[in-house]
């Protein structure tokens, strides 16, 4: 039996990069998968990769800066599969500025695209959860837990989703309902562009990591998601999950 045998998922920020990474190892792992995403070129083309391991995975393409349309994410997925039992928050767009020259823009566009979506989306989720007893997986990042510099928006939506995070996964656990984060570093697009536009940088970044490379956004970070979403870790809730290659070890 495969891990995820007929379990449902919405997975934002899926068409590419990490999201794109969970959505493929869940659907190895049996599981039926809801990629939302507003690139719909690649939303398109994961799609189709998908649908070799599970036929009835789906692209939606959706704007997640539209707050009160969120619910309606949920209940499509209900209505075509009549259940879901996981949800992935993996999308955020931010703005890397100096502390100084951040404005009410920067938080607006952060928090727009990250932590509101999370927020509405776990709320229309739980009494679909409820049902199934199923599992939340939010994202956050190093940048927050280490203060990076020019991150200021970013660093303050991601750890806005920590803490409502922990809120929820105390508030939730009478249900079943399991709910944690992954803070990952993945060698997606994106940091392979980066790579090739600063080498110095990205070589500065690798030397930070104690298991010397980023990880892969499907062996390395959708394998923890998996383990996540699965019965295996039904004990483990409101936790801070480093998929980092050691990068920052939690105490």
């Amino acid at each position: 039996m495969k891990k995820l045998q007929d379990k449902v998922a919405i997975i934002t920020g899926a068409a590419r990069g990490i999201g794109a990474g969970i959505a493929t190892a869940m659907v190895k792992e049996g599981a039926k998968v809801v990629i939302v995403d507003l690139n719909e070129e690649s939303g398109k083309q994961t799609e189709a990769e998908l649908k070799k391991y599970s036929p009835e995975s789906f692209y939606l393409n959706f704007n997640l800066m539209q707050h009160q349309e969120l619910h309606k994410i949920v209940e499509m997925t209900v209505e075509k599969f009549g259940r879901l039992d996981i949800l992935v928050n993996n999308a955020h767009a931010s703005k890397q500025i100096m502390f100084e020259e951040t404005e009410q823009e920067h938080f607006d566009f952060s928090f727009g695209t990250g932590f509101y979506p999370t927020f509405y989306l776990m709320k229309a989720a739980m009494p679909y959860l409820k049902e199934t007893k199923g599992n939340i997986i939010n994202f956050a990042s190093g940048a927050g837990l280490l203060g990076q510099p020019t991150q200021t928006s970013y660093v303050a939506a991601k750890e806005a989703i920590r803490g409502i995070t922990r809120v929820a996964a105390n508030e939730y656990a009478q249900f079943g309902i399991t709910i944690n984060i992954i803070s990952p570093i993945a060698n997606s697009e994106g940091v392979q562009q980066w790579a090739k536009d600063f080498p110095e940088m990205y070589d500065g970044v690798l030397q930070t990591i104690p298991l010397g490379r980023f990880g892969d956004p499907e062996n390395d970070i959708g394998k923890v998601a998996v383990f996540l979403a699965s019965e295996d870790s039904k004990y483990i809730t409101g936790q801070t999950i480093m998929v980092d290659g050691g990068s920052i070890m939690l105490r």
